[in-house]
């Protein structure tokens, strides 16, 4: 049935020694190489993990951040919008001073011409009434009496000053 022959043995014999010397000179380094390649991979997956948290931390931190500057631009902007409102108020009420001044200043102008005026009139009047009061007497006056005859004249009308 089975015919086993000295060379089967041998065969059986170098397997079993080239298993040996096989396991002894691969297999350990191998399986080490296999050991140190999957330990530096289990490293490096750690590491990712590790970095990929720092990432979202960095990430949340930033849009806080961003967030906070919104929230800051925002405060700035109102700020300036009160500020430029505040200093519109000021310019207008300034504004209104300045007119309310330049009213004043005009109306005072008015008066004063209106006034100058009213003396230019009265002393034409006078002058008028002194030549025609000489005319009627046939008599010259002198400056000084012709004035106090202009205002004798003017007291009577009711023209007081």
């Amino acid at each position: 049935m089975f015919d086993f022959s000295v060379s089967f043995f041998f065969s059986l014999l170098n397997i079993v020694i080239l298993f040996i010397v096989l396991r002894a000179i691969l297999f350990k380094p191998v399986s080490k190489l296999m050991a140190d390649r999957t330990a530096k991979i289990q490293s490096e997956i750690e590491n990712a993990a590790k970095d990929n948290e720092a990432a979202k931390a960095l990430r949340l931190g930033y849009e806080d951040k961003i967030k906070n500057a919104d929230i800051e631009a925002m405060k700035i902007t109102q700020d300036a919008r009160s500020e430029a409102e505040k200093q519109l108020s000021t310019i207008i009420q300034e504004g209104k001073t300045q007119a309310e001044n330049i009213v004043d200043a005009a109306r005072k102008q008015i008066m004063a011409e209106r006034r100058a005026a009213f003396l230019a009139f009265k002393a034409e009047a006078a002058a008028l009434v002194i030549a025609a009061a000489g005319r009627l007497l046939r008599r010259e006056f002198s400056d000084k009496d012709a004035y106090a005859q202009a205002e004798l004249a003017l007291r009577e009308l009711g023209g007081k000053d």
